[in-house]
């Protein structure tokens, strides 16, 4: 007899003796029946879903995931979610491609990318953020915004139309919910019936309970396990006929045996299930606070704080309430807040306003100027002290406070000449005090500007190019000029010599790359054009050359350190080649003798000086200098690394050659991209003036096995030429040169001129000269003066005399020209003609070889080269190859050798041609 059933009545002691007398008889019968009690419970619950199913549901659980990790803002897992999201979408890829894409998975790429871009535009939340977090979320942004690409008209379909598409996901659940319940619908009413049913005899047995009175609280919490485990297992029950018998009863009690809960479990079903409801009524109400809360979020105006009292938050007090305001309690309370200043954990932005502050209460009471300064000193390097990392650049607000603050500081120092600042200046001899002397402040104005004109640099590095924040950055340009101009204003009064030179220095870096269209104008004769009054002040000012060349001369003359005098000397050079001052550039660069020793500068000093090896190159093309001009841009157009040589980008590389903080450090020194040399229109120069120097010197030189080339890189522009199977029209600038050439290979100079100058040509590189029409008849003139020697040195075998004036016609040049062309190539023996005075004509001399003959002269050359290697390879195999000599019987190298041939050419002895080798005095011949 069972414990659970000792202190029931008759009727349930007879029950379970009848199961007790069923069980003994056959011990592996109930084993068994419960192994196929559990088949059916398998039958009952197994459901055959579809591929489809599978994929979606796997779909929808991994978002449910992402919009949990969303509501605590947990980037981290959002990332790791959002990857797997990624590959168990690419697995159900075929049941996509025939269903379509899910709006529901629709709606989460679209729902992420808007939370994305709102937790990125707030500032403050990122600033909280931990490291992990903040680096997940700029990972996860990037991958969202190039995942949903693929996904753009569907997304914006959605946006359109949200509740449409949110309808459209929830008539898609419903057929599947119900495709997948329809084997289970049966089940359910089962369930329900069966609950029903043995409803009546627990209510009927529990009444007899509490009838008789008779019976401990473990019997019915027992028996009120069974009713609940008969609740659980109804539809266990589900799955065998409906007719019961009496055997069947039995076995089923004697089955429930095995199911009975133990006596230690003390928490009962009914709880559990009434502990799932409200965890699932909880979990509904959190939803419905983050709803809410999302939607306060959205419309701004929350903040979230911390649990418990609320702290009011109030601005320290400068000073204890009664103290006296002077000089030295300010000055101490200056150091207390300096003290904090680098430390970990320090507030920098609070840090500034108690400076703003201090110094709003120093002008209160009236302390002077003096303390006023040093305050304004610490605030402009507090400010350049917000951004700890080296490589960061400040921020638009900080960045207009630095100005401001600047600005400040010299109208101060304007209006007060009493007082006296520099680094020199040691603390314990500083004057802050209003007094009779002078004030005396430690700090440096030149050094805070510098570092200024720095972060304004660092700025214009970080910002996109192509975007209107770089416009507007460039327009603090100006005032960054100001500044600069104000303090050398101020420095030529105050300064030293070294100052000046630095201040100097600042001013010519801001003005060498620019070029002064006004000065074109007016040198041109075009002032009356200018109708606005500033552009009328402005064409009335000093020209940049004028500023330029006082600037230069003056460190010239009085700097001291290379550096500077370097920097200066370059920048000269850069500007007077922008403005087509060939001759001064380039007695400038050739007196300097930079190029000896500019290998041992630093990196930003030799980038400067590329720059300006370029902008002289072009300035030569420009000049009609071709030959100087090619001179003048070879060695960066030959390298390859043009870009990364001027410092306006970075080419790929391999992590061997460059770590990451090289990588860095490179950054760091690129040119901010309104310093940019044009890489197309550089590129477009050097190959003209390769085209216009090579092409002339290969016709010259057909037939000439050694002959050298001129340009590595417009040879291999002419191969990748050569090498294409289909020759189009040419589209690309590379293409139009290579086009050119061939045209003027066979002294065809109208297709070549129609190749270098037309409407694409034009509006990628010509007209960004600021003489373009001086240029282009600048080059179309060399094109015909080079297709003319091109032309006379490949048909000159051809003719036995020619016209000059035939010449004149095919190549419409004048006359003179014609003569002064052909005169040159004969001074040169470059022709073999001479020139008949009374007819005009060039008469051919014929002493020049024949095609076949220069192919006859090649090979006997090339046969002599292979006798003589064929010698040299037999002379070393007998050990007497030159360079071995023979020893005397001293043991000593013979004194007196002779490299000598034999004078009998064929002398044969033991087979071959023998050489002489070295001789000493006992030996003879070989």
């Amino acid at each position: 007899m069972s414990r659970f059933f000792a202190t029931g009545s008759d009727s349930e002691s007879e029950e379970s003796s009848s199961a007790d007398e069923i069980t003994p008889k056959a011990p592996g019968a109930t084993f068994k029946q419960s192994l196929l009690l559990s088949d059916d419970e398998e039958d009952t619950k197994r459901v055959v879903r579809s591929a489809k199913d599978k994929r979606f549901e796997e779909l929808t659980n991994l978002i449910k995931t992402i919009r949990n990790a969303m509501k605590i803002r947990d980037m981290s897992k959002c990332l790791e979610e959002f990857e797997q999201l990624c590959r168990a979408f690419l697995k159900s890829k075929n049941i996509v491609d025939k269903e379509g894409v899910p709006p529901f998975y629709i709606r989460l790429l679209a729902d992420l990318e808007d939370y994305l871009n709102q937790l990125w535009e707030d500032k403050e939340g990122k600033k909280k953020m931990n490291k992990n977090n903040a680096k997940a979320l700029s990972t996860l942004r990037q991958k969202i915004r190039k995942y949903n690409r693929d996904f753009e008209s569907e997304i914006a379909a959605y946006k359109e139309n949200p509740q449409e598409s949110a309808d459209e996901e929830e008539e898609e659940k419903e057929p599947e919910d119900s495709g997948s319940s329809s084997d289970s619908e049966g089940e359910v009413s089962s369930k329900s019936f069966l609950k029903k049913k043995p409803e009546a005899p627990s209510e009927a047995t529990k009444f007899l309970k509490s009838a008789k009175g008779s019976g401990d609280e473990s019997s019915s919490s027992d028996e009120d396990d069974d009713d609940d485990d008969d609740e659980d297992w109804g539809s266990d029950q589900s799955g065998s006929s409906g007719e019961t018998s009496d055997k069947e009863e039995g076995k089923t009690s004697s089955m429930s045996m095995l199911f009975l809960k133990k006596a230690q479990d003390t928490e009962k079903p009914g709880v559990r299930k009434e502990e799932r409801k409200k965890k699932l009524k909880q979990k509904e109400r959190i939803e419905e606070e983050a709803e809410e809360e999302g939607g306060e979020e959205a419309g701004g105006g929350w903040e979230k704080v911390k649990g418990g009292v609320p702290l009011v938050k109030e601005k320290p007090k400068m000073f204890a309430k009664g103290t006296e305001i002077n000089t030295a309690v300010v000055v101490k309370k200056l150091n207390e807040i300096l003290q904090a200043r680098g430390k970990k954990g320090t507030d920098r932005a609070a840090q500034i306003e108690l400076f703003h502050a201090l110094a709003a209460i120093a002008a209160e009471n009236n302390l002077g100027q003096g303390i006023l300064v040093k305050i304004k000193f610490n605030i402009i390097a507090s400010l350049y002290d917000y951004n700890p990392n080296l490589a960061a650049f400040m921020k638009p607000d900080m960045w207009k406070k630095c100005l401001d603050c600047i600005d400040e500081l010299l109208d101060i120092l304007f209006e007060h000449n009493n007082i006296f600042i520099g680094e020199n200046i040691a603390e314990d001899s500083e004057n802050l005090a209003v007094s009779d002397q002078p004030f005396r402040v430690r700090g440096c104005i030149l050094t805070l500007v510098e570092r200024m004109d720095e972060e304004f640099t660092k700025i214009m590095q970080n910002t996109d190019p192509h975007s209107q924040e770089y416009v507007d950055n460039l327009k603090d340009e100006g005032r960054v000029c100001g500044i600069v101009d104000r303090l050398l204003t101020y420095m030529e009064n105050k300064g030293s010599t070294e100052e000046i030179c630095r201040v100097y220095l600042r001013r010519i870096m801001h003005t060498y790359y620019k070029f002064d269209y006004k000065a074109h104008r007016r040198s041109l004769g075009l002032q009356g054009e200018t109708k606005s009054e500033q552009d009328q002040e402005e064409s009335e000012g000093e020209d940049s050359a004028v500023i330029m060349d006082r600037l230069c001369k003056f460190i010239y003359a009085k700097d001291r350190t290379d550096r500077i005098r370097t920097c200066a000397i370059l920048c000269h050079i850069y500007h007077h080649a922008l403005h087509s001052r060939w001759y001064q550039a380039r007695d400038l660069m050739l007196m300097s003798h930079l190029q000896d020793n500019i290998q041992h500068a630093d990196p930003p000093v030799q980038i400067l000086y590329n720059r300006t090896m370029v902008q002289l190159g072009i300035c030569a093309f420009r000049q009609g200098m071709i030959k100087d001009a090619h001179n003048a841009l070879l060695d960066i157009q030959s390298s390859g690394r043009a870009k990364e040589l001027l410092g306006q980008g970075l080419l790929m590389r391999n992590m061997q050659e460059r770590n990451a903080e090289q990588e860095k450090i490179e950054k760091r020194r690129q040119v901010p991209f309104h310093m940019h040399i044009n890489l197309e229109l550089l590129e477009c120069v050097y190959l003209v003036s390769a085209m216009l120097l090579e092409i002339p010197y290969m016709a010259a030189h057909e037939f000439d096995a050694r002959r050298r080339m001129i340009s590595k890189q417009f040879h291999h522009q002419l191969r990748v030429g050569e090498r294409q199977p289909l020759l189009g029209p040419p589209e690309s600038m590379r293409e139009h040169v290579v086009a050119a050439s061939k045209a003027m290979k066979m002294g065809d100079w109208r297709t070549c001129h129609s190749f270098i100058i037309n409407e694409k040509m034009n509006s990628k590189v010509w007209d960004l000269f600021p003489e373009a029409q001086r240029v282009r008849e600048m080059l179309v003139r060399k094109i015909q003066e080079e297709s003319l020697r091109t032309y006379l040195f490949t048909y000159s075998s051809v003719y036995d005399s020619i016209s000059m004036a035939t010449l004149s016609e095919m190549f419409e040049l004048e006359m003179p020209t014609v003569h002064s062309i052909i005169s040159k190539m004969i001074i040169n023996e470059e022709l073999m003609a001479s020139l008949d005075q009374p007819t005009q004509t060039v008469v051919m001399h014929r002493t020049e070889p024949t095609s076949l003959q220069n192919m006859a002269l090649q090979l006997a050359e090339k046969l002599g080269n292979l006798v003589e290697n064929n010698e040299r390879v037999f002379d070393l195999k007998q050990g007497v190859y030159g360079g071995y000599f023979n020893r005397d019987q001293k043991g000593g190298y013979q004194q007196k050798q002779s490299y000598q041939r034999d004078q009998k050419s064929y002398q044969q002895k033991q087979s071959g041609y023998q050489r002489g080798g070295y001789r000493n005095q006992n030996q003879g011949n070989y």
